[in-house]
């Protein structure tokens, strides 16, 4: 039995993120709590498509073309969606612009 990934404290959410995911929710004040690495956009966030798709557009246009949710989605199989987390978008957003 092998791990994919091999665990690491996970780094800070960048702000950014964080507002962008509250914004295409329309959430109210104090959602934002909800936001950790771990909670998973369809699961826990209850992202519906249209909002993952408005975040995809929107991670593109503030992080530019390697911020790509769209692609990173159309690779995944069921599973692999319904576990997609914000860790993983976070890792789309480069390293400089994610502070």
């Amino acid at each position: 039995m092998s791990n994919p990934e091999p665990s690491t404290p996970a780094s800070p959410l960048s702000p950014a993120l964080v507002s962008l995911l509250v914004e295409v929710a329309g959430a109210p004040p104090g959602w934002a709590r909800q936001v950790t690495p771990d909670a998973r956009l369809d699961g826990d966030l209850l992202l519906d498509e249209g909002e993952l798709a408005e975040l995809a557009d929107r991670l593109r246009g503030r992080f530019g073309p390697a911020a790509d949710l769209a692609a990173l989605r159309a690779g995944l199989d069921l599973a692999a969606l319904e576990a997609l987390t914000v860790a993983d978008v976070q890792r789309l957003i480069p390293e400089e612009c994610a502070r």
